[in-house]
Parts: C-alpha cells; sequence; structure tokens
C-alpha cells in the first residue's frame, strides 16, 4: 500500500502542476478554462465543483488529467462546440504565438518543477550519488551475460563513447545507451563494443545489475533453509577461504570455480571467529550452494557534494538537462527493435512496484523531478493528443499561414488517442500480467 500512495502522491504533483501550466497560460491570455481534473473522468467524477467558470475534480481513472480549453479539441473529445462561431474567448480565436505558449505550458512548468526540486534537494541534503571511482576500486563484477556481451570480472570502465561517468548509476546506463566501452583490463585499455542484439540481452536478463562492485571477501550473510549451504552447516558470519584446497581472493573467482562443480561434492575452508573450520558440501544442480553474500551499505560507496543555494542553482539546470538528454537516448535505444527494449516499458502499475515499501520523502521528491523530466519528454513527443501534436501543427501554421480545419483536427485528435489509448492497454496489461504471475508464484 506504501508503493501505491507514493506513485499516486507522485502523480498527483505532476498532473497538477503540469496541466497548471496550461491553466495559467490559458487564463494570461484570457481563454476560458471550462474543467481542471485531476485524473480522467471518463462517464463519472469522484469529486467536483465549479467555481465561477471552471469545474475543478478529480477522476477515477489515474491516467494523468487534463484541462478543457474553450474552444479547442483536446482529450474530451468534444467537438460540439466547434461548429458554432468562434467567440473572444475561445482558445481557436486567439493568435497561434499565443496558443503555443498554452500548448507548452505543461511542459515549461515539469521542467521548472524539476530544476526547483533538485534546487532545493542539492542545497539542503546535497548532491548524492554513487562513485563509479569508489564502487570499482577493485574492479567491477559482471553477470553471464555481460560477459557474453565482451567484459570480464575485474574490468574498470574508463568511459563510454569517449566520456567518463563519475556516478555509478549513470555509468551502467550510460553503457546500455552507448556503442563503445572503454575498459582497463590488467593494465591495458580494451574496447568493448556492445550490438544491439547484446543489449537486447543484457537489458531483457540481467537489466542494470549486469554489472556491480567486485567483492574481495566471500562472507556469508544469510543461508537459505535446507540449502546445501545449510546441509554442510555454513553459518552467518562464515568467510570462506578456499575451494578444495585452492585459495581465492574474490567473491566471483568463487562463484565461477564453484559453477563448475554441479552435483559435486566439495571442500570448503572456512574462517569462523578466528578458527579455521573445514566443511563438506554438496554443490546443487545450478552450481550454487545457497547462501547470500554480504554486500557492502551502499553508502559505502556514495559522495554527497554539499552545495550553496548559489552552487545549486546551476547544479540543478545541468541535471535537468542532462535527464532530458537521457530520455532522448532511451527513446532512440525504445525505438530500435533489435534491443528488444519496447518490451520494458512500463506504466505507473509497474513503476510503484519499484518503489521503496517505506514512505522516504528524500527519494520521493528526487523520483518526483526525474519523472517530472519524463513528463516533459513525453509531452515533446510530435503524437497527436499529446502537447507536442498539438505543438507541432501551430509550428506548422506559423509558418504556412494555413490552419488546420477543425475537421481535419478531430480525426487527428482521434487518431492519436487511439494511439496513446492503445499503448495504455499494452503497457497496463502487461504489467497487470506480470503482477499476477508474480502473486501466483
Amino acid at each position: 500500500m506504501i508503493q501505491v500512495a507514493q506513485i499516486l502522491f507522485i502523480l498527483s504533483v505532476l498532473v497538477i502542476l503540469h496541466e497548471f501550466g496550461h491553466y495559467i497560460t490559458a487564463k494570461m491570455f484570457k481563454v476560458r478554462v471550462e474543467k481542471f481534473y485531476l485524473f480522467m473522468d471518463a462517464g463519472f467524477s469522484l469529486v467536483k465543483k465549479k467555481i465561477g467558470e471552471t469545474e475543478w475534480g478529480i477522476g477515477w481513472l489515474p491516467l494523468g488529467g487534463y484541462v478543457k480549453l474553450s474552444g479547442m479539441i483536446d482529450e474530451s473529445m468534444d467537438t460540439e462546440q466547434m461548429s458554432e462561431e468562434a467567440q473572444p474567448w475561445e482558445f481557436r480565436s486567439k493568435p497561434a504565438w499565443q496558443r503555443l505558449i498554452i500548448m507548452l505550458g505543461g511542459i515549461i512548468v515539469n521542467v521548472i518543477l524539476a530544476w526547483l526540486i533538485f534546487t532545493i534537494m542539492y542545497s539542503t541534503v546535497g548532491q548524492k550519488f554513487i562513485s563509479t571511482a569508489k564502487i570499482q576500486e577493485n574492479g567491477l563484477a559482471f553477470g553471464e551475460v555481460g560477459q557474453k556481451a565482451g567484459f570480464r570480472n575485474g574490468d574498470k570502465i574508463l568511459s563510454v563513447d569517449g566520456k567518463h561517468q563519475p556516478s555509478f548509476n549513470r555509468m551502467t546506463l550510460d553503457v546500455l545507451l552507448g556503442d563503445k566501452v572503454e575498459v582497463e583490463r590488467n593494465g591495458a585499455k580494451v574496447d568493448v563494443i556492445l550490438t544491439d542484439e547484446m543489449k537486447g540481452e543484457i537489458i531483457s536478463k540481467e537489466g542494470k545489475e549486469f554489472v556491480g562492485p567486485r567483492f574481495s571477501n566471500t562472507v556469508v550473510d544469510s543461508v537459505v533453509p535446507k540449502s546445501a549451504a545449510d546441509v554442510a552447516g555454513l553459518k552467518k558470519g562464515d568467510k570462506i577461504k578456499a575451494l578444495n584446497g585452492t585459495a581465492f581472493t574474490y567473491y566471483d573467482e568463487f562463484k565461477e570455480r564453484i559453477s563448475k562443480h554441479k552435483n559435486d561434492s566439495i571442500s570448503l575452508s572456512v574462517l569462523r571467529g578466528t578458527q579455521m573450520v573445514e566443511l563438506k558440501a554438496k554443490v546443487d544442480k545450478e552450481g550454487k550452494l545457497g547462501f547470500i553474500n554480504k554486500a557492502l551499505d551502499k553508502l559505502d560507496y556514495e559522495v554527497n557534494n554539499q552545495l550553496s543555494f548559489g552552487q545549486a542553482v546551476p547544479a540543478a539546470v545541468k541535471e535537468s538537462w542532462s535527464l532530458l538528454v537521457y530520455n532522448v537516448k532511451q527513446f532512440k535505444l525504445i525505438l530500435r527493435p533489435k534491443t528488444e527494449a519496447y518490451k520494458h516499458v512500463q506504466s505507473p502499475i509497474g513503476i510503484a512496484r519499484r518503489l521503496p515499501d517505506t514512505w522516504n520523502w528524500e527519494f520521493i521528491w528526487n523520483f518526483t523531478a526525474l519523472f517530472s523530466i519524463g513528463l516533459a519528454f513525453m509531452n515533446l513527443l510530435p503524437i497527436p493528443g499529446l502537447d507536442g501534436g498539438h505543438a507541432l501543427f501551430t509550428i506548422v501554421e506559423m509558418i504556412t499561414g494555413k490552419k488546420l480545419s477543425d475537421k481535419a483536427a478531430g480525426y487527428v485528435q482521434t487518431f492519436g488517442m487511439i494511439i496513446l489509448l492503445t499503448l495504455m492497454a499494452l503497457t497496463f496489461g502487461k504489467d497487470i500480467y506480470q503482477l499476477v504471475v508474480d502473486k501466483l508464484l
């Protein structure tokens, strides 16, 4: 329930402020606003109250929201008023440049919101990120797919497409969005070239988890009940020093060696407290014992830059721009069929499941800022039904001097809404199906 509450709060903030951007610019140019709704009121609304000329309400369907402007064909698909003579207070009566500003009002507010949130966060709790330098002090450990792509345990990523990334979370994203990864391997520089097919395999099987820190110790954090580790007598805190009499340094070396002993008996040299203990174990058919290795807390890798308000302002602008660029790159990745990244687009249901199950204001506001930039980018897309589609037709009108007829605009809007609703149905359906499957399993 905490996850649901968080996503509803975030969506409510973003939708209200996005629609307020349209509302305030419409009022600036004396356009009548007939409705202002949080969420969609298809058929009926949960709450509504008319104040002046505007009906304010909350719909039952949490798919965005809208403001209904007089004299405009929008999400409400109300074309009846368009058959009547245009009135001075209507959207269609205003000059093209005013209509363009109204259409971009929501996007502008989303960008300003992200900038404000980042500014406040950086100047209060600080600019926090996981340090690439700290996390790869011992090199990096890669999953099976990462190694298949050409990486090796112990590699240190120097740059992606010639650019060094100090934030580890961003660096893993850069790898999936880039083409050439330069790594340091045994003191030499090596280039790893990722194909679209390989990126697709990483995204579908391991995601950002395809790479992580290389742990220098194999320390038992917890043991799976009735597993081979449990039967062998491994306990929390045990440090595994050798396998079949051969010592190793890194946890990934242990995993690699044990994977070669499927359904086989092995001996483990374990440091328990100050004593060395020898244990016998039977490896399962998957090449595992059944324990979780102790990981360092993310705070061990975190950097916190404490910024003054004056420093936070430009840093927040830079971060907002950077996120917008990342949205463009991710959209391009989705459009490349061989990566199959389009299969992993998520609805609010899928996003909610990734949120923490405890209420954390710092996380919520940072996520709201990130989501706000994503919403701004999505609405910039020149798709009929989105702000970008309306803006595109208005720009064309400003260039050519020819306005799209109301009839044609109605057809375009209908087509756009069909596309958007179809995409929503697919993403929501996929996430609901996955939710049901996970619950059953």
